[in-house]
């Protein structure tokens, strides 16, 4: 099946960079959120990204990059939305229950031929799959964020997929200029299933006082050649994120070592749960800067 038209369901973050992703491809896109301010919010992001990474740098002219945005259509109908769509990304908030309901839609919605993928990053792809009845047409796809530049693509692979739909998932990925990478569903994938024990190490040493969060990250950058430290990273992720991550993988695993670090589950308490909303390991400010922020005084 060759695909023509994308539907990606929520505007956040994740689904505006998918979408950006696609218009660029030369796929046909329609955005869908429940919130027009949502839309409109995303729409001007995605403008201002082409104007400045791909018009401003030489890489398509002022037309080409106006044919791309026309591409991309907003949409608050979510039938409306997917209605015409061969494949259809689902990025909207991790909610197991959330997940279901969206892809029970899509399937009253949706052409026969559709295949449907989760963005999901902790959910079970099978689970979501189920509320379908077509799971041999649903399939994982968990992008990385930013996701219109990182190149990865975690193809997730529940039970029931069929040869077909994991082919046309990483034929549509790979047009995208993405690098798919097909892993089973299991808690955590690959990536977030290595980084979690990066992240309740880094969180370790933060506590016992061996040394601070920026200490951590500074030794990392430099001594392990990582980009971002462990701690900088975390608050990247968002510390409700890795608890759902590892709370689904612990329930896979049994492993002690995989249970929530106690001080992401007090960061939470106490309101930090990172860059989202300008406070984890580090104080993020409007100017752009950050300070690290005293745990413990």
């Amino acid at each position: 099946m060759a695909v023509q038209k994308i539907a990606v369901l929520g505007s956040g973050t994740m689904g505006h960079g998918i979408a950006q992703a696609a218009i660029v491809a030369g796929f046909e896109v329609a955005l869908f959120d429940i919130s027009q301010a949502m839309l409109d919010k995303a729409g001007e992001t995605v403008r201002g990204n082409i104007d400045k990474h791909f018009i401003a740098k030489g890489k398509v002219t002022e037309e080409q990059g106006r044919d791309i945005l026309s591409c991309l259509k907003l949409n608050t109908d979510m039938q409306k939305a997917v209605s015409d769509a061969d494949f259809v990304i689902e990025a909207v908030p991790e909610s197991l229950d959330l997940k279901k309901k969206v892809f029970a839609d899509l399937d009253r919605f949706c052409q026969p031929h559709a295949v449907f993928a989760t963005n999901t990053s902790v959910m079970s792809v099978t689970a979501i799959a189920g509320a379908t009845q077509r799971v041999d047409r649903c399939i994982g796809t968990h992008f990385f964020n930013p996701a219109a530049v990182m190149k990865l693509v975690e193809v997730v692979t529940p039970i029931g997929v069929s040869a077909a739909t994991i082919d046309i998932a990483v034929a549509v990925l790979k047009k995208m200029g993405k690098t798919p990478v097909k892993v089973k569903d299991v808690p955590g994938f690959i990536v977030n299933r290595l980084l979690g024990l990066l992240y309740q190490e880094c969180a370790q040493i933060v506590l016992e006082g061996t040394a601070t969060a920026q200490e951590v990250d500074t030794a990392m950058r430099l001594g392990a050649n990582h980009p971002m430290g462990p701690c900088e990273l975390a608050d990247f992720g968002g510390f409700d994120v890795i608890q759902m991550a590892q709370d689904a993988t612990y329930e896979y695993t049994h492993r002690q070592r995989d249970r929530l670090n106690i001080l992401y589950r007090k960061m939470i308490e106490a309101g930090r749960l990172g860059r989202k909303n300008g406070k984890g390991f580090y104080d993020y400010h409007e100017d752009g800067t950050k300070t690290a922020f005293t745990i413990f005084t």
